[in-house]
């Protein structure tokens, strides 16, 4: 299966202009050549003296499809807005997961006892911790909707679905709506486009900056911060 993490920009608003403007409201908005040359360094002046309002008055919205452990990451910003699917108001069907990419062929170095009884450990029958991952996912699975199935009659079905989704695990993958305004999406990549965050939120920040960057319509914002000169493919690997 495709476990990928993904980002899709499905709507922006507002550009480098408007942030300027909004700054400018004090004075006068009217805008001539001179001052759409004095754009880039009036940016620049606002962020780098702390000056960050005008900045929310541009807004991005993303859909995001990634594994709960890196979904906790994303609650944790101040946001516009963060809606996703719930395994509270139904059944999670498509059974989603996501796998490290750097455990792949990983093998394990002793003997895993995860079963007693006639069913076989996984030393038996695995010898590289992706695939023990990906077993262990796919039999949680399995017990979600099975526990939903057999708590239903028994519960009701809003309280199967709202307790069954226990044996999710944490590489479960949702689906997310989420929106930024530009100064929110500066502090969300400050703190999770950098080494020292946890691999796939870092990898999801690096994608939502790529596909921003492509607009064209944040150049000057995204250089007041300090994005200008960074090599970066932003992959989801």
């Amino acid at each position: 299966m495709d476990s990928n993490n993904t980002v899709e920009l499905i709507g922006i608003y507002g550009d480098d202009e408007i942030i300027a403007c909004s700054a400018w409201t004090s004075t006068s908005r009217e805008l001539t050549e001179e001052k759409r040359e004095r754009i880039p360094k009036l940016l620049k002046d606002l962020w780098s003296n702390g000056h960050e309002t005008p900045f929310e008055k541009g807004v991005l919205h993303f859909l995001v499809n990634c594994d709960v452990a890196s979904h906790i990451h994303l609650l944790k910003h101040r946001m516009s807005s963060l809606n996703a699917e719930s395994a509270r108001y139904k059944e999670l069907k498509e059974d989603k997961y996501y796998i490290p990419k750097d455990w792949i062929d990983l093998k394990i170095t002793q003997e895993i006892e995860m079963c007693d009884g006639d069913v076989p450990s996984y030393r038996a029958n695995f010898h590289t911790w992706d695939k023990i991952i990906e077993d262990f996912t796919e039999e949680s699975n399995r017990l979600y909707h099975e526990c939903l199935n057999q708590l239903t009659p028994i519960l009701g079905r809003k309280r199967a679905k709202e307790s069954a989704r226990y044996f999710k695990t944490y590489n479960s993958q949702i689906q997310s709506d989420i929106m930024f305004n530009m100064r929110s999406f500066a502090n969300f990549l400050k703190l999770r486009k950098s080494e020292h965050a946890q691999l796939e939120i870092n990898k999801i920040a690096s994608q939502m900056l790529k596909l921003v960057r492509q607009t064209g319509k944040f150049e000057h914002t995204l250089n007041a911060w300090g994005y200008s000169r960074i090599i970066d493919n932003g992959d989801m690997e």
